[in-house]
This record gives C-alpha cells, structure tokens and sequence, in this order.
C-alpha cells in the first residue's frame, strides 16, 4: 500500500508573472481552493497519509493553508459562522511536511524529488505530483487512486491523451504493446509523434526508480535535471515503469489561459 506523496511546488512561477510574485503559482485559485488542493483532496482519496511538499525558501502560504488557524476560528465563532470551520480545518488523518529547496541551486522535476527522497523507507513506492496542475474528475473519483492500483506494484505514469495538432507542446510518450514505457519524444510534429499520449509529470516511484533520481541529481550538467532523464536511464538498464491512461481532464494553472480555462471547467460542473 502506498501511503507517501512527494509534491514538488517550490518554482518560482515565472510565466504567471506578475501575480507569482505575490502568490505562490500552486496556490493561485482555481474555484474557491488553491490548485494545490485538488492535488492533496486526489492523494487523500487514494488513501496518501503522509505528503512532503517542496517549497522554495521563504515560503509560507502553503504551510499557512494546512496549518491551523486559531484566531480565525474564534472570529467565525464569535460571529455565529461556525458552520465555515471545517472548510478550513486541516485535513484529518494526514501529515503534511515541508522539504525547503533552493531556487538558486540545481533546478528541473527531479530535484525536489531527490530532496525529499530521505523521507522514503527502502522497499516503500511513492507517488510525485506536480503542485501547480492536476487531473480533473467532476465525478469526485480519485485518478492517484487509479494510478496506484494500475501500477501493480511496479514504477507508472499517468499519459494524458490529447488531440493530434497539440502534440508538438508536449513530451509525447511511446508506449509497448503491454502499456510498457519506451520512450518520451519532446515536441515532436503530429505525423512524428508516436501516439497521442503526454507526459504530466504524475508517477508512482518504486524505491528502485526513487533511488535512480536521487543518483541522477547528483550528477554535473548543464541545464535542468529532468525526472524523465531518470527514467530513461532505469528504462535503459531493464527497468520496468507503466504507462496508465488518465481518465479526467489534465487542467493546468501555470499559464493565463490553463488557468482561466481549469476555472471554467471547475465552476460549470
């Protein structure tokens, strides 16, 4: 059973400028909740009891949102609005934790999962979701849940499937014939891309594959470090990762126009 997430939110949220100055670009609204949220509700419905969240140094809103409250609570007592405490009580059951990476370090999706990797026993899986985007069900069904029970045990990531003319933004996937990982092509053209399936950077990490990115951090580079690099490598010495078609819509707020159109979708269900 997997109880564990690692949630990367610690980027700076360059392309939300200038309202990321401010607001932490996993924290901008989406509804009424943070977008940050719809990541946790989905790993607490599969389950996740524990959540190591990645935050840059200096953040705070994050930490603010799970935490407690005192002196709102007795505000809204005192005012006969007691009926909106639970909407901001922290969730029951859960342990939040805080892994402070530095922006001015190393940088791309693997980092912040090698930094939190400590906190992962030998022989546990995990998940890793991105803090900034999510995958939608109106139905309330959980898809990490999805993942984890698809995953069998082994390594997986959520493919999104998308029309063929937007493949050329995405890493596109090239899947076996048992749903088995082969390759992410970058931004290839619609007749170059081997399917219609993009990466949205949402795993299930066997402590094998954890232990790889870790390693792989470690490394000199020029650039990002980037998970999929990782997993390229445990591909190429035999590893096994799963590719698991997501069932509810991929809604991203990192861009203006991801953001309008996951707000769009949110309220009109």
């Amino acid at each position: 059973m997997i109880t564990k997430a690692i949630i990367p939110a610690g980027g700076w949220g360059t392309r939300r400028l200038p309202i990321t100055k401010t607001i932490e670009k996993s924290m901008l609204p989406v509804g009424n909740r943070p977008i940050i949220d719809y990541v946790v509700q989905d790993c607490i419905a599969a389950g996740i009891t524990e959540i190591f969240f990645v935050v840059a140094e200096g953040s705070t809103q994050i930490q603010s949102y799970y935490g407690t409250n005192p002196t709102l609570e007795s505000y809204l007592r005192a005012n006969g609005k007691e009926a909106m405490i639970p909407d901001i009580t922290p969730p029951a059951g859960v342990s939040f934790h805080y892994v402070t990476q530095d922006t001015n370090d190393k940088y791309g999706t693997a980092i912040p999962v090698a930094l939190a990797a400590e906190h992962i026993n030998e022989g546990e899986s995990v998940v890793v979701l991105m803090g900034d985007d999510f995958v939608y069900n109106a139905d309330g069904s959980s898809e990490v849940a999805r993942l984890i029970e698809s995953a069998e045990g082994t390594s997986a990531m959520l493919g999104v499937r998308v029309a063929k003319e937007q493949v050329r933004r995405y890493g596109v996937l090239e899947v076996g014939p048992n749903n088995e990982f082969i390759r992410i092509v970058e931004k290839p053209s619609a007749d170059e891309a081997p399917s219609d399936l993009i990466n949205v950077s949402k795993y299930v990490l066997t402590y094998d594959l954890l232990k790889q990115v870790e390693s792989f951090a470690t490394t000199t580079r020029e650039g990002e470090y980037q998970i999929t690099d990782a997993i390229n490598e445990f591909v190429a010495q035999g590893g096994v990762l799963k590719v698991v078609s997501a069932q509810g819509q991929f809604l991203d707020g990192g861009t203006l126009e991801g953001w309008l159109h996951a707000n769009q979708v949110v309220i009109g269900a």
